[in-house]
């Protein structure tokens, strides 16, 4: 997942359908999905910021991560980059 600033974010191309699930904190997480096709493309949408799905991208090479969340979650096959930082669930902001 990229997270970038909500007016960084421009679709080019078709529209995106929403749907919401409970987030960690209790407040509805907004999901964005292709309308044509239903592949998932966002999450975590809120007035100020949206996750963008890495594999949705273009060219998702250029983008490195920063830190690894939610590795609470993680499986024992999950390989996780030893040398950024981890966080059980969300970094503190």
């Amino acid at each position: 997942m990229v997270y970038l600033p909500l007016k960084a974010f421009r679709l080019t191309q078709g529209s995106l359908s929403h749907h919401y699930t409970p987030g960690l904190d209790g407040e509805p997480n907004k999901r964005g999905f292709c309308s044509a096709c239903g592949s998932p493309l966002t999450g975590g949408e809120s007035d100020t910021g949206i996750g963008i799905n890495a594999g949705s991208l273009d060219d998702p090479t250029i983008f490195r991560p920063q830190f690894d969340i939610h590795v609470v979650d993680a499986h024992a096959w999950d390989i996780l980059d030893p040398t950024i930082p981890k966080h059980e669930l969300y970094p503190s902001v």
